[in-house]
């Protein structure tokens, strides 16, 4: 980096129209999320030359910046600790809202990126343990069986492991009632509530519905089942409990609110969650689970090729926030999601196509922009791929559609499942049951080798070879 992280980011807050020009500040993984008073003061030339940036574009009323995994939250304090020094207008227009269904993968997307780290970290962790203890992999017994002193590391490591997974009501919890503007604390407690250990789990309701134990409340029978992995059930519920603890503290008088507002709201919430939301949550989540598994079940092939093909440009749109529920739901459900491992295909041949473009183009800071998005997809973070390298010259995002396309078809027709959600990329095969990880290797080369085929052949057709300004040209 040519200037320093301060010089940088004071640079990249004049780009934009200065302190004045923004609404509000933001954050996920990879980049700089604004809300801007007037988007046309945007230097876009001067902005992408910074070298803090891979890339920008604007999505769902925001104005994105790529900044990168890690460095991102060094830029953020830095522009906001500058911004601290700057006075900031007392009238703000109100952010722009968006369609609904922009707005629902807004609320998904502000819910589930705070708690994705644990939920990576927990699969992570679950597909090196799954090293020490699968039969298979080095011996015909598993691997603590030879080395029994690694027995007690394997136990620690597969109960950091689940923790996330097991109390994932709680994290969901959390997130999610803050989002809606509750208390996030009577968040954590709802989906303790949800997972409390006097109910009969999820998984043993499955098997043995006839022992449920029912609470009789005035001739109604609740049944005594526990949510976990509902993910569906833990969202509504927060909508609920943040709706009502707001409704309370309008109408309770301030000196009594300490005594009635959250006790009232985790009752009212409660009840709502064991006699309507839970049992009705439980239905559609089961039947959503069960309309994938027929559709994969049916044309595995065309599926999985379909699913893997359109993620990406469902990235751009910011829907894919949308699957991550889905996964967690399928998890919940069946202990194993088929998603997932599809998904990853994805990020393999985004980061294929950037790292290709990298041999292909002479300007220095596009290789440099494009090695490090390439590394950075092929590590699960696809939006500097994406939006940096792969967008800007169309034929490689085009070229990783169809790579991961047919790469996913190949996981969906071996039916290959993953028992948890880790890192994607190249780390993804960690997440899979290690039964399945020779046909997984198959796929994850196909999407490489595939995508930078097509890329290098795209890039010499003459629809896009104009992509390649001559000054890039290789």
């Amino acid at each position: 980096m040519k200037g320093t992280l301060e010089d940088n980011a004071s640079s990249l807050l004049t780009l934009i129209g200065g302190s004045n020009n923004i609404i509000s500040m933001g954050h996920c993984l990879t980049r700089l999320r604004l809300v801007l008073h007037d988007e046309k003061r945007i230097n876009i030339q001067e902005l992408e030359s910074n070298d803090l940036v891979k890339g920008c574009f604007n999505a769902n009323g925001q104005f994105q910046i790529i900044i990168g995994p890690g460095l991102v939250d060094k830029v953020y304090e830095e522009i906001s600790r500058q911004r601290g020094n700057t006075p900031v207008p007392s009238q703000k227009p109100p952010e722009k809202r968006g369609n609904l269904l922009q707005q629902l993968i807004k609320n998904l997307a502000d819910i589930f990126i705070p708690v994705l780290p644990a939920i990576v970290a927990s699969g992570l962790l679950l597909g090196l343990n799954n090293i020490l203890v699968n039969p298979g992999l080095f011996f015909d017994d598993p691997l603590i069986k030879h080395y029994p002193s690694w027995q007690g590391v394997s136990g620690i490591i597969n109960l950091i492991a689940n923790t996330s997974f097991l109390f994932l009501p709680a994290l969901i919890g959390w997130s999610a009632v803050k989002k809606f503007g509750g208390n996030p604390v009577l968040g954590i407690v709802l989906g303790l509530l949800l997972i409390h250990p006097d109910l009969m789990s999820a998984q043993q309701f499955s098997k043995t519905p006839d022992q449920v134990q029912y609470w009789s409340i005035m001739g109604l029978e609740l049944k005594k089942v526990a949510y976990q992995g509902q993910v569906i059930t833990v969202l509504l519920c927060a909508w609920l409990l943040a709706r009502t603890e707001r409704l309370l503290a309008r109408v309770v008088p301030d000196m009594v609110q300490v005594i009635i507002v959250a006790p009232v709201t985790l009752l009212v919430t409660g009840f709502a969650a064991f006699l309507v939301i839970g049992p009705l949550t439980m239905l559609l989540g089961n039947g959503m689970t069960g309309s994938i598994l027929w559709l994969f079940d049916v044309a595995p092939g065309l599926a999985g090729g379909v699913f893997a093909a359109i993620l990406s440009p469902l990235v751009v749109t910011g829907m894919h926030h949308l699957f991550l529920g889905v996964n967690l739901q399928m998890i919940g459900t069946l202990g194993y999601t088929t998603l997932w491992p599809i998904q990853v295909m994805a990020s393999l041949a985004q980061g294929m196509g950037a790292m290709t473009i990298f041999f292909l183009v002479r300007n220095k800071k596009m290789q440099g922009v494009a090695a490090i998005a390439a590394v950075s997809a092929w590590l699960g973070v696809t939006e500097p791929a994406i939006f940096g390298v792969n967008l800007r010259y169309r034929f490689p995002f085009m070229a990783a559609m169809f790579g991961a396309g047919i790469a996913g078809s190949i996981v969906a027709s071996y039916q290959v499942k993953a028992p948890s959600i880790g890192i994607s990329g190249l780390p993804g095969f960690l997440s899979v049951f290690t039964e399945h990880w020779t046909i997984y290797f198959v796929a994850m080369g196909t999407s490489l080798l595939c995508t930078g085929l097509f890329t290098l052949l795209l890039s010499r057709t003459r629809w896009f070879r104009q992509a390649l300004s001559p000054g890039e040209a290789g």
